[in-house]
């Protein structure tokens, strides 16, 4: 398995208490395809992405990538391998966003080495397919909050990675731009056999692009597999307590839910 999960739990207060936010959790992630993780607010979606890129370890079972446990990667290795877009991204620093997204070439460089003219044409070529030309020179504390989610999701696209993860991508986006970065991220997967795994609250949108769905519940994976055999009104039902009903639609070829309360 490329990114493997295996029997992990995690917790972030007393292991004694019992109180786990991921428990007992198996995953496995391949190449060629877009994940999405759902959920109610609070059952560990966001901490499984943390685990996924080393940012934490967990503590029972292990996370391994290509047969080797991530805790055995070192920093600049992981970065090479995996490149997450968080839910935010704190700056307390008036870097532009040209120069956010040019830390994503950093694990690319030698020690101290300066970009490179390859380096800089990545980067260039990353803001032109975010369409964040007008934000480049501008600084970051003074972008709106989609605006920092584009260039913070240009900086993971400027890392390169055969790993690309995604918590709530589409936070504060306009629709056309989520459609956009959504768009980008499914041709990684389809052109160039990345992978994507991506937590999302939209249900639709995650029906649209995923063709792999893990639905949690209370820190525990409830149902997984391909899109088409996982999203079913029992599980939604299951899941977060609420009637709908699945149509296909033709004009994308993928099915959506319709809420009923």
């Amino acid at each position: 398995m490329m990114l493997d999960v295996n029997e992990v739990s995690y917790t972030y207060g007393d292991r004694e208490i019992g109180v786990w936010a991921l428990d007992n959790i198996y995953a496995s992630f391949e190449p060629g395809h877009f994940y999405g993780i759902i959920g109610p607010n609070g059952c560990g979606k966001s901490t499984l992405l943390d685990l996924l890129c080393g940012h934490k370890f967990p503590d029972r079972g292990s996370v391994s990538y290509w047969g080797r446990l991530l805790s055995a990667y070192g920093k600049k290795a992981l970065a090479q391998n995996i490149a997450l877009v968080p839910q935010a991204l704190p700056l307390n620093f008036p870097y532009t966003a040209r120069e956010v997204v040019t830390m994503g070439r950093y694990p690319h460089l030698r020690r101290f080495a300066a970009p490179t003219a390859d380096d800089r044409d990545c980067v260039d070529a990353v803001i032109d397919q975010c369409e964040a030309q007008s934000l480049a020179p501008r600084y970051m504390t003074a972008l709106s909050g989609g605006e920092k989610q584009r260039v913070v999701f240009a900086r993971a696209l400027a890392q390169d990675t055969p790993v690309l993860l995604l918590d709530e991508p589409c936070a504060n986006l306009d629709v056309c731009y989520a459609l956009l970065l959504l768009d980008i991220a499914a041709q990684k997967v389809r052109e160039e056999k990345r992978t994507v795994v991506a937590v999302m609250h939209d249900i639709n949108l995650a029906a649209r692009y995923c063709d792999q769905l893990i639905f949690m519940k209370d820190g525990r994976i409830q149902a997984a597999g391909a899109t088409a055999k996982v999203l079913d009104e029992g599980i939604l039902k299951d899941i977060f307590g609420v009637e709908a009903k699945l149509v296909v639609e033709p004009a994308i070829g993928a099915p959506q839910v319709v809420f009923l309360r």
